[in-house]
Formats: C-alpha cells, structure tokens, sequence
C-alpha cells in the first residue's frame, strides 16, 4: 500500500460518553441540589464560579 491510498483512523475520544456533574456541598458529594433545604441552596448560590 502506498502512502496515496493509506487512510487514517480518526478515533473520537468520549464520543457518546454521559458525563454527570458532582459537586461538593457541605462535605457531601451530590450531582443534584434538588433534595437540598434552602439554607444549602443559599451556600451553593453563594459560591464564586471559577471559570475554564
């Protein structure tokens, strides 16, 4: 096979992969606040969000 006809295999990397977010909040690792009172509401509104 020459060089002309060779193909290359792209790979998509995590393609298809779910990705769940989880925080920490209180010491208590969640991926949801829905279950949270507003006191623990209140501190994750609270936060600074650091951006990427």
């Amino acid at each position: 096979m020459n060089t002309n006809q060779q193909t290359k295999e792209v790979k998509s990397i995590g393609k298809d992969v779910s990705f769940e977010r989880i925080r920490r909040i209180t010491g208590y690792l969640v991926g949801t606040t829905d279950r949270f009172n507003n006191a623990k509401r209140a501190e994750e509104r609270d936060r600074v969000k650091h951006g990427i």
